[in-house]
């Protein structure tokens, strides 16, 4: 329970400033709707590629817990140089920071000092989210079917606990700050950030804690040398005479040893004994020279990487969607009409997620839901503009409650496939390197933020040509960003074929069980 309110408080102090960098970065950094959902996919993108660097670090030199303890504290330094940078060096004159209002110039030390503190957060945050649900699920025993059921249940609760976090900051910190009360906002979150730092401390004692396996690359490219250099060597059909170490772990401390499987043979070389090899074996555990014979435990590591990477590709243009909700459909909802009678309503609170499934056949539903939702925003785009233009005001009368469709199915989407990733990431990496694995999941965000930011950038070259105001101009009135979500949608449908092609033909990963020695245990996703 400490785990799960640590994510709620963390992910609501890192919400404070994601939800509303777009409308920051217009209103108080005066740049372009262009420029505003590049900036924020930069940073999203950086924020997911720092996760392969906190699951490196967890896995390899630091454990789960102090890189968790180390990167939030470094997410609460980047909260509060961001609060402190927007109080005193932003928010000129006073009052400005709203779309009716924006702030006078700044100069590039001011905006390079706030582009700083908010790099920390990014890195804080995403270097800690794999550590953090590794290191949760280590709380439960594989081998305990009581333990194992709860932990197939955790990626749901601490996906529960992400998304409660979420609605606290998209519901409390949108409002304030949209309402131009950015110093409040930064400050609310830097308290929270503070909070979830305090909380995990608190449990220190109580946790089970493993220690790091060793460097994971290393390993990887033992297993690539040593197959290289024995090229000419033939592949022993099924795997017979293969190189192991005896006893119910593998090389790694406390993990499982991982049972041969026929795909990718040629890596099966590393693992053959030569005569020059066997002076190194006996009464020894593992070889002198990793870099000329692994274990068929190292080898089936490499193996299991390679396995995954056409899933991970294939979960990368889902990405592009969903970080399409938080920058352009806030830019759409920006220019709808957002006032119920006399009250007005940020466009940033229907983003609502709903409670997620769990089960790793569903990505595919995800990435079919996802390509719905990029349609429905488009034919919504299309009326938007038809009314904004017929009324002549820039600001559409059409309510901003029509994004609300569009909203919930990519909050459904996003909950297939993050759940189902998360679990299949888990279950599919071998016990020494989970967090790369959890890592390796969560940069196909990273890589779905460069991707729509280039995508974005391409479009707008191309569109922009003759002194056309292309599809995302900073009037949406002059532009299509309609077209801009079907060709999302396009490459998205093309996306859910090439999934569903590796899908079908993905093996699983077979573990020994320690108890038994010759059992095998495989996790079916």
């Amino acid at each position: 329970m400490l785990l799960l309110g640590n994510e709620v408080l963390a992910t609501l102090a890192f919400v404070g400033v994601e939800v509303n960098l777009v409308l920051f970065s217009k209103s108080v950094l005066r740049q372009t709707n262009a420029e505003a959902a590049n900036t924020f996919s930069m940073w999203m993108g950086a924020v997911y590629l720092f996760s392969l660097i906190g699951a490196f670090l967890s896995d390899s030199y630091l454990g789960r817990y102090f890189t968790c303890l180390i990167f939030q504290a470094v997410l609460t330094i980047g909260l509060i140089a961001s609060s402190l940078t927007t109080q005193h060096l932003l928010l000129k004159p006073g009052g400005c920071g709203t779309l009716e209002q924006q702030c006078d110039p700044h100069s590039k030390f001011e905006t390079a000092i706030f582009f700083i503190s908010i790099y920390l957060v990014a890195l804080g945050n995403g270097a800690a989210e794999p550590a953090l649900a590794t290191f949760g699920a280590d709380q439960f025993d594989e081998e305990d079917p009581e333990e194992s059921r709860a932990k197939t249940s955790f990626f749901s609760y601490f996906y529960v606990a992400l998304n409660m976090g979420s609605l606290i900051g998209e519901t409390i910190l949108v409002y304030i700050e949209t309402m131009g009360d950015w110093v409040l906002g930064f400050w609310i979150s830097t308290c929270c950030g503070i909070a979830a730092l305090i909380l995990l401390f608190s449990g220190t004692m109580r946790y089970r804690h493993f220690k790091p396996s060793g460097n994971p690359i290393s390993r990887f490219f033992q297993v690539i040398v040593a197959s290289f250099r024995k090229m000419s060597l033939e592949v022993p059909q099924h795997g017979e005479g293969l190189y192991e170490i005896q006893g119910k772990d593998s090389e790694m401390i406390g993990a499982r040893k991982l049972l041969h499987s026929n795909g990718f043979k040629f890596l099966d070389r590393a693992a053959i004994i030569t005569p020059v090899d066997t002076s190194f074996i006996p009464e020894k555990t593992s070889p002198t020279n990793p870099w000329r014979l692994c274990t068929v435990t190292q080898v089936e590591e490499v193996k299991c990487i390679l396995r995954l990477l056409p899933i991970w590709l294939c979960t990368i243009l889902s990405s592009v969607v969903f970080i399409q909700m938080l920058s352009l459909f806030i830019e759409q909802g920006a220019t709808m009409n957002t006032a119920i009678g006399a009250f007005h309503f940020p466009q940033q609170l229907t983003k609502r997620k709903p409670k997620p499934p769990s089960e790793l056949q569903r990505i595919g539903v995800g990435l079919s839901i996802a390509v719905v939702a990029i349609i429905v925003a488009g034919l919504l785009e299309q009326q938007r503009r038809k009314y904004a233009i017929l009324s002549g005001e820039d600001i559409s009368p059409l309510s901003i409650f029509w994004q609300t469709p569009q909203y919930v199915l990519v909050g459904i989407a996003e909950a297939f496939v993050y759940v189902a990733q998360w679990e299949f990431f888990s279950s599919q990496t071998p016990d020494g390197i989970k967090s790369i694995g959890l890592g390796l999941s969560m940069s196909s965000s990273a890589m779905g933020s460069y991707l729509c930011s280039l995508m974005l950038s391409v479009v707008m070259r191309i569109t922009t040509r003759n002194g056309k105001p292309g599809w995302v101009p900073p009037n949406l009135n002059d532009g299509h960003l309609d077209r801009f979500f079907f060709l999302s949608a396009a490459l998205t449908a093309v996306n859910l074929g090439f999934y569903v092609f590796c899908a079908r033909r993905y093996k699983c990963i077979s573990l020994e069980k320690r108890e038994g020695g010759k059992e095998t245990e495989t996790i079916v996703p």
